[in-house]
């Protein structure tokens, strides 16, 4: 496109009310995923959700896997700190994706199929993820973490292929 093209090409508005809402969907999760006293986060996620990370979780490849896979990972970290939990230092919004990025703390309590057991230690690492939000509801979910980081805090041995 020309520069005289652009000059002169109508602008549009972001719809903002839309990003809004899709932000506060993630506001809501993250709130929810802190409250562990009921599973407020799971309407939050279509039945339908796709979780594109199964490093940790190891859950099966399914739609809708990642809701057993979230309540793992719940339970293997306590939140009885003040300051444990998830916590959300920036959202971005774009069309139906919002980015977060967040820190998450916790002592490792717990245990499933793809963890050691509980070695009591603390933990606290930076996370980004990357929700698609649909109809109100979060549909897929990508992450990157500071594993190397949270595995070294926890003492964990790294993972070897299978």
């Amino acid at each position: 496109m020309s520069v005289t093209a652009l000059a002169t090409a109508p602008i549009t508005t972001l719809d903002t009310t839309t990003l809004d809402t899709n932000k506060n969907v993630i506001r809501e999760f993250v709130a929810a995923l802190n409250d562990r006293s009921g599973e407020r986060w799971v309407p939050l996620l279509s039945p339908g959700v796709i979780d594109h990370n199964k490093v940790i979780f190891g859950e099966e490849d399914a739609p809708g896997a990642a809701i057993e896979g979230f309540r793992l990972q719940l339970a293997a970290f306590s939140t009885e700190g003040e300051e444990d939990g998830f916590h959300i230092q920036q959202l971005i919004a774009e069309g139906e994706e919002v980015v977060a990025r967040l820190r998450v703390t916790g002592v490792h309590t717990g245990a499933h199929a793809r963890m050691p057991q509980p070695t009591g230690r603390r933990c606290d690492v930076e996370q980004i993820w990357i929700f698609t939000v649909r109809d109100g509801r979060i549909a897929e979910i990508r992450a990157v973490s500071d594993r190397l980081g949270m595995f070294i805090q926890l003492g964990w041995d790294w993972p070897t292929m299978d």
